[in-house]
Parts: C-alpha cells; sequence; structure tokens
C-alpha cells in the first residue's frame, strides 16, 4: 500500500479525484486501488513550553536565563480534532502493509516542517520508502506529475533543517527576550501605561518590523518642513511658449553655493528674486534639442508580496486577508502556488506556457479578458518567452510567480466579486507580459542664459502596448508643454526670454506604511523601494518570509502594538507599542535593525542551500542568545 498524506482535507480530495478514489473522508482517510490518503490540518504537533522541561520553569526569574533546550521536546496538539487525526495518521503510518509514504505537504518551509513533526513523532514503518511530492498547482496534470516524478525525502532534508532551524530560533528570541525584557522592564511600563501588569512580547521578525513601524512615525513627527525657492523661466514666441526649470550646473556662478537647498533652489526668497535681477537682459540660447523613443515593458509578474502591495492598494485588504484569498484560488485551480518570492517563470513551465494562455481563452467567459487574448492571436504576438527577462531559472528557489493555471474556470462563478477582482489582477498580469512595450517620444530641451541651464522634457505615449491591458493611467503622462512647437526648436537658436518666476516649494515628511507597502519593505530588508526594476536588483533575504509577513503583522495589531485603519490601511503605532520599542531600543537595539533581521532569514535560506552546515547556525544563535542575556543581566 502507498499512503500520501496532504496539509489539509480539501488538498486531500484534489489527489483522490485524480487517483480515482472514492471521495469519503468519514474515516479520517481514504484506502482504496492501493492508495491510502490520509491529510493533517495544519499543525498537528507543536514544541513543548519551558515548564514540560522543568515545571520550575513556569515561573519567569532571571535566574533561570537564558533557556536553551538540549535536547528538544515537542508534543501532540491535545485535546481536538489535531490529536484524534494524528492518531489516525500513526496507525496509518505504522501499518505493516505500507511500502511507500509519500510526503504532499504545502511545496515549501513550513509545509516540510508540519509533516516532519508528524513523522518524528509517529515512528512510521521502518521498511516504508519516504517520498517527497512537490507541485506548483493543484491541476490534475501538476498532481500527476507530482506524484510520478516524487523524490527520495532525503533530497529535502537540508530544507527540513531549515525549517527546524527557523522554529527553533523564533522560540528561543521569544521565549528569553520576551520572559528578560518583562523581568526587568514589565512593571515600568505598566506604570506608564497606567495598566495592572504588562508583559512584553518580543519577537526576531515582530519587532523588527515594530521598530521599521515606530522609527517612521517618529521621523514623520519630529520632521521640519524646509521651504525653498525655486526658478521656473518661460521661453518662447509670440503665442508659443514653454515652462523650464532653472538647476544648478558646473557652468553656474552659484556651482556649490551655501545659498541654495538641493542644488535646484534657493533657501531664501530674496536670494532668488537677486538670481532672476542677475538673468534680466540677459541672451538665451538653446543648446540642446534631444529626441528619443523610449520602449518600457510589462512589469515582472506577481509574486506574494506585489501581489499583497497590490490589494491593499486596489482594494483596501490586509496582506493575509489577501493570501487567504489566493489559497481559495490555488486550493480551486484557478492560479499557481500562492507562497512565492519569485517574479519570473522557470525556463520548463515556459516551455508550456500556452497551455495557460489557451485554457483562458476557451474557459473563462470574461469579454474583457478574452479581447486581450484574441488580440494576442490576432496580431501574432509572440508566446516564446525564453529569451525575456520574464524567464529566468536563477531568481526561482521553491516556487515560479503566480499565474493563472487556465484550469478551474468553473469554480470562478461560484467566487465572491472581491475574490474575483483578485483572480483577474492575476491574469491582466500574465496576458500584459505577452504584449509589446509601451512605447514614448520624449523631447529634452536645454535653455542657456550665460550659463545657467534651463531644462524641460515632455514624454507623449504613441503606442499602449502592455498598458492597453493593465490601463495604468499614470505611466500615460499628459503633455504640458506643446509639443509639435518644441519639435520645431533647433539647437544654437537663440530664443526670446517671456519671463522668469519664483516657484515655492516646501519639503515634505515620509508617507506612513500601510498594511501593503510594509510587506514589499519586510522582502528589501526594511527599505521601501517604489521603482520595481530598482526593487529586483537589490533583492536579498529579506525580514521573514512570503509565507509568514502578513501573519505578523495580523499579530502585531492583536497584541496591540500597532493599530491599522481599517478604510485607508494605513498602520500607526499604538502607545504600548512604541513603550515596547524604546525598551528593546534600550536594551537589545540590533533586534531592531532590518539588515540584521534579514542576515537571520539568509542564515536560514544558506542551510537549506546546504551552504552552511545547521550545526554551525544553531552554535551562533546559541552564543547570540547567552552573550545578550549576560550583558543585560549584568548591566540591570
Amino acid at each position: 500500500m502507498k499512503l500520501l498524506i496532504t496539509e489539509k482535507p480539501s488538498v486531500a480530495m484534489e489527489f483522490a479525484k485524480v487517483l480515482n478514489l472514492p471521495q469519503n473522508k468519514k474515516s479520517g482517510y481514504i484506502e482504496a486501488n492501493g492508495w491510502i490518503i490520509t491529510w493533517c490540518y495544519g499543525h498537528l504537533v507543536t514544541m513543548s513550553y519551558p515548564e514540560v522541561y522543568d515545571e520550575n520553569l513556569k515561573f519567569w526569574r532571571l535566574d533561570t536565563l537564558p533557556f536553551i533546550p538540549k535536547e528538544w521536546k515537542y508534543e501532540v496538539i491535545s485535546g481536538g480534532i489535531q490529536e484524534k487525526q494524528f492518531e489516525i495518521i500513526k496507525k496509518l503510518m505504522q501499518r505493516d502493509d505500507i511500502e511507500e509514504i509519500y510526503n504532499a505537504g504545502d511545496s515549501g518551509r513550513e509545509g516540510e516542517y508540519i509533516q516532519r513533526l508528524v513523522l518524528m513523532m509517529a515512528n512510521p514503518n521502518p521498511k516504508a520508502k519516504l517520498k517527497r511530492v512537490w507541485i506548483d498547482s493543484q491541476t490534475e496534470d501538476e498532481i500527476k506529475r507530482g506524484i510520478k516524478e516524487a523524490k527520495d525525502s532525503t533530497e529535502y532534508d537540508s530544507l527540513s533543517d531549515s525549517a527546524y532551524l527557523r522554529a527553533k530560533e523564533d522560540y528561543l528570541i521569544g521565549i528569553n527576550f520576551s520572559r528578560l525584557l518583562s523581568i526587568i522592564f514589565g512593571k515600568r511600563i505598566a506604570k506608564d501605561l497606567n495598566e495592572e501588569k504588562v508583559s512584553i512580547s518580543v519577537g526576531r521578525v515582530m519587532t523588527c518590523v515594530l521598530g521599521m513601524v515606530v522609527s517612521r512615525e517618529r521621523e514623520i513627527k519630529n520632521f521640519v518642513k524646509t521651504k525653498y525657492y525655486k526658478i521656473v523661466g518661460r521661453f518662447g514666441e509670440n503665442e508659443f511658449s514653454f515652462k523650464t526649470d532653472w538647476k544648478v550646473s558646473e557652468k553656474s556662478k552659484l556651482f556649490e553655493s551655501h545659498l541654495l537647498y538641493n542644488d535646484n533652489g534657493f533657501k531664501k526668497e530674496d536670494d532668488a528674486k537677486k538670481f532672476i535681477q542677475f538673468l534680466a537682459g540677459k541672451k538665451a540660447v538653446i543648446t540642446e534639442v534631444k529626441k528619443s523613443t523610449l520602449k518600457e515593458n510589462a512589469p515582472l509578474l506577481f509574486n506574494l508580496a506585489e501581489l499583497q502591495n497590490e490589494c491593499t492598494k486596489n482594494f483596501k485588504i490586509k496582506p493575509d486577508e489577501t493570501l487567504d484569498i489566493i489559497q481559495e484560488l490555488y486550493e480551486k485551480k484557478l492560479v499557481t502556488y500562492p507562497r512565492t518570492d519569485a517574479r519570473v517563470l522557470s525556463s520548463a513551465i515556459s516551455k508550456e506556457i500556452c497551455k495557460n494562455l489557451n485554457g483562458l481563452y476557451k474557459n473563462f467567459k470574461d469579454e474583457e479578458i478574452s479581447s486581450y487574448i484574441s488580440k494576442m492571436i490576432e496580431e501574432k504576438y509572440k508566446t516564446d518567452l525564453s529569451k525575456t527577462k520574464y524567464v529566468d531559472d536563477s531568481k526561482i528557489t521553491d516556487h515560479y510567480a503566480i499565474i493563472p493555471t487556465g484550469q478551474g474556470l468553473e469554480n470562478y462563478d461560484k467566487l465572491d466579486d472581491l475574490k474575483k477582482e483578485v483572480y483577474r489582477l492575476i491574469v491582466k498580469r500574465f496576458i500584459s507580459i505577452f504584449y509589446p512595450p509601451a512605447e514614448y517620444k520624449k523631447l529634452s530641451i536645454i535653455v542657456d542664459v550665460e550659463g545657467e541651464l534651463f531644462t524641460t522634457s515632455e514624454k507623449h505615449c504613441q503606442k499602449l502596448g502592455y498598458l492597453e491591458v493593465l490601463k495604468n493611467k499614470s505611466k500615460q503622462e499628459n503633455e504640458v508643454n506643446d509639443l509639435s512647437f518644441l519639435s520645431t526648436l533647433k539647437k544654437e537658436q537663440e530664443i526670446e526670454v517671456k519671463n522668469y518666476e519664483i516657484k515655492y516649494g516646501e519639503t515634505t515628511p515620509p508617507t506612513r506604511y500601510n498594511s501593503g507597502s510594509i510587506i514589499l519593505a519586510m522582502e528589501n530588508a526594511g527599505k521601501l523601494i517604489e521603482d520595481e526594476e530598482l526593487r529586483e536588483q537589490i533583492k536579498g533575504a529579506g525580514i521573514g518570509t512570503s509565507a509568514t509577513r502578513g501573519e505578523i503583522i495580523k499579530k502585531l495589531e492583536r497584541i496591540n502594538y500597532i493599530s491599522i485603519n481599517s478604510k485607508t490601511q494605513i498602520i500607526t503605532p499604538t502607545e504600548k507599542g512604541e513603550a515596547v520599542y524604546d525598551v528593546v531600543l534600550k536594551s537589545i537595539p540590533d533586534m531592531l535593525n532590518p539588515e540584521l533581521t534579514a542576515s537571520w532569514e539568509k542564515g536560514l535560506d544558506m542551510v537549506s542551500k546546504k551552504e552552511i552546515e545547521a550545526n554551525m547556525f544553531m552554535n551562533k544563535l546559541e552564543n547570540y542568545i547567552n552573550n545578550k542575556i549576560k550583558k543585560l543581566v549584568v548591566k540591570y
């Protein structure tokens, strides 16, 4: 017999359909045709609390810290459906007739961890071969492929090591530092907040994210506006004229002058007026007329972070809500695996991408989407993506980007409106990559007034290309000057000066994070980078993972460290959150450092890739905890 274990019952039913097994799950498993399919309910096994190791550890005292077990204890989650299901799986695993056990858990680090814990606690039949099913979607073809190509589970041992280490790291940092800071600072915070008792909750990722929110809030509160005065020159003849902006250059008499603010304005209005007086009556000559055509390709595909940010912007929903929606779309076979960091496709899937397009064209009864694919067919757009930026095996770890499968569309009409909109968002981004680039005509002009340079540039969209699908109006910039008139201007041409005027400006404070933008900032180790190309270039280890970031935000809100506006999704710290931040800043400031937090995540990634040994990571973690606690106990 072959035993296959999924992460939840709904997934088990999909595997049962593919294997032509009955859909009866009353007994906690299905058995037929040489197969047994059973399932977990997410986590069935958890790490034991400190008091399981020693009853005295129930009480929080400095002399019991640090708590670092030599041998780790785990236990089945008791008293509910998890305990009952674990016993069913255990009996199945121990059956003498079981020859192969297939781990068909979620295809990621956390999914691996869930099933490894069950295997560890269940003591399966030692004769059974352990195999791992790894799939990118829940379509019939992908499930069949996953079972057929299932690898020996030992090939995922390094991923398992990384998963165990992640759990141990979060456990040790959470328990040790939460207890330590609560003992030292808890009463003080309680008094400040006028509460009877306060326990301080600290987490490897959670505390760092709190730091990002509080730091941003304080930047905003401490921000002092700076006024500056820009010079605008208007040039032209008769009814035609165009505006330009002055900016200091090496030719300018004000180059590196202390009178300027950021090289494009004056700190004082009087100095701006004196500069205009200096320009009065001086000859203006065009020194550059540069015409160019710009091409802009469709953005990369969605990974989870990008999609969470987009859904927050468009639908004002939280990241964990977005993940729940995409998970449902995944389980209904509509999209590929959601918990991915990649924004590109693998070379293997790119060769079969027409299947996805054909499935959408034939089965998705949506006039707008059908029209986009019809145009692709009529205009004979290329579907070979192999030499484009959208295919790159080096940028894929576990899974490629989130795309529509072209299947499961019989489930689309049963979705509510929000889920339909999220699905259409994914479909449009996918279709856009097959469209030609948007094309712009750009005209840049430089006017020289006795060494002072005035510039203007205009961009006009000539061909919509992919914008036809994404309808990104912000990309279709409106003309301010008359482009046809500007095109007639020639280099070395003297031009009439209409006037010079002063344009008042002031600096603006940084913007608060919303529940989507903070996910992007977490992905990029605390840097909120708006430009998507730059974001891809600097992308490395982030804070947390695609699977956990939404939950971190949710937890911070639940424990009242942050507040999220339900209408705008803007995040602000609570009074309690700021108090905890101050305590951590005073005691363990490096826990607020996004780059350090990201380096721990990078270390886990290196373990999974077999670049470092698991014990090396664990030794570093234990030393870190020991040293921090030793210093703080001595200090306080």
